[in-house]
């Protein structure tokens, strides 16, 4: 994901978390790799609901809630992260 698609993600996700993310990003592969997913689900999610007849589609609350699965991980992650330092 570009540093600027990273950044725009970050600013609506985890404002409070905003470095540490970069920082887990680098330092924390499975952390890197949560964040892609997440990103990966968010534009499956965006084109499959752009389709009227999938509005109601039950494949997209599935994805629906392993983005937010990603997330709260992604978000336990970084609390954990920010208690250590």
């Amino acid at each position: 994901m570009k540093t600027k698609d990273c950044n725009k993600k970050v600013k609506n996700m985890f404002p409070e978390f905003r470095d540490q993310i970069q920082e887990l990003r680098n330092e924390n592969p499975h952390f890197a790799s949560m964040f892609e997913q997440h990103d990966e689900l968010d534009k499956t999610i965006g084109q499959l609901e752009l389709d009227p007849l999938n509005h109601l589609h039950e494949d997209i609350e599935i994805l629906k809630r392993k983005k937010l699965k990603l997330k709260d991980e992604m978000y336990r992650l970084l609390k954990n992260n920010h208690v250590k330092d």
